[in-house]
């Protein structure tokens, strides 16, 4: 009889080896598996992210001049729109008040008045002495005839068509008799006596008005009496320029506004003539990755976030 031997431990070390196989494909599958979850997660969260631009806020450099601070919030609209429509001019009159707008702050001084009135000559004549108004208004400061004789200024009077007809028919006929003709002088193209009138003329209104400069400003150009009657219609006891804009000419208005508007402008010039003159906040764009920095000379500023 022939008996067989049988090997135990093949079977065993197949089992074993199988079963370590097995082990190893489970784990690889598991990493595999965890690999793949984690980058689709990724790319999801990567598509569902909002992308936001990032933004800063300039905050206003305008500075308004003294005897014109309280008035920000009314007159900016139009001092912007002022601005933008009338660079050219303004640059103009800049320029060519080098040459005039100091000295008339100087004799406005020694009357004790805000040298912001200086303005009114670019108002008036745009420096120029002999401007002639519609009604009348002569030189610098556009002033009257009656003005011009309350004050004691020489002055040609203004005369009609008729009248000017008249007296050049008269002046032929005298010239004709070799009679020599002498033409009278008129203060009020001459700058230091016209400035000087304009400023005694303006003390007088500043007392009439309690110092209040837009309404001396308006009763430059309309007339005392005029200022008076929109205060009273008005309503106020004290009423200031707003409360009685409505009531006053459309020309004055227009003359007040923009008088505020050269005193600002040509108070921050420098400012305008590098458009970096501002007259609200700005929102300034960052950048549109949020997670980028924001750059050092930003950080003073708090971000602001939109979609």
């Amino acid at each position: 009889m022939v008996v067989k031997t049988i090997n135990l431990q093949a079977p065993i070390k197949k089992k074993i080896c199988l079963s370590l196989l097995l082990v190893m494909l489970a784990v690889s599958s598991a990493f595999a598996g965890n690999y793949s979850d984690t980058t689709k997660k990724k790319l999801l969260a990567s598509l569902g992210r909002k992308k936001v631009a990032v933004y800063t806020v300039q905050e206003a450099n305008v500075v308004f001049p003294d005897i014109l601070k309280g008035n920000e919030e009314e007159a900016i609209p139009y001092i912007t729109n002022f601005s933008t429509n009338k660079r050219d001019y303004l640059v103009r009159m800049y320029t060519k008040g080098k040459d005039y707008l100091p000295k008339a702050a100087a004799i406005l001084q020694k009357y004790h008045l805000p040298t912001e009135l200086k303005v009114l000559l670019v108002l008036e004549s745009a420096y120029n002495a002999n401007a002639v108004s519609k009604a009348g208004a002569v030189g610098y400061w556009q002033i009257m005839d009656e003005v011009a004789k309350e004050y004691g200024m020489n002055y040609v009077a203004h005369l009609s068509p008729a009248e000017r007809k008249r007296l050049l028919k008269a002046a032929a006929k005298k010239w004709h008799k070799k009679t020599r003709v002498t033409r009278k002088k008129d203060d009020r193209k001459n700058f230091n006596i016209a400035t000087v009138t304009a400023a005694r003329y303006l003390s007088d209104r500043r007392r009439n008005l309690n110092d209040n400069w837009l309404l001396v400003v308006a009763s430059y150009n309309c007339g005392i009496g005029n200022v008076w009657n929109a205060m009273e219609r008005s309503g106020k006891t004290n009423p200031d320029f707003w409360d009685i804009k409505q009531y006053l000419p459309a020309e004055t208005r227009a003359y007040v506004m923009n008088f505020i508007a050269l005193n600002v402008i040509f108070h921050n010039y420098e400012k305008f003539a590098k458009n970096t003159l501002s007259f609200t906040p700005v929102k300034i764009k960052i950048t549109d990755d949020p997670e980028k920095d924001i750059p050092a000379d930003m950080e003073d500023h708090p971000p602001v976030y939109h979609d």
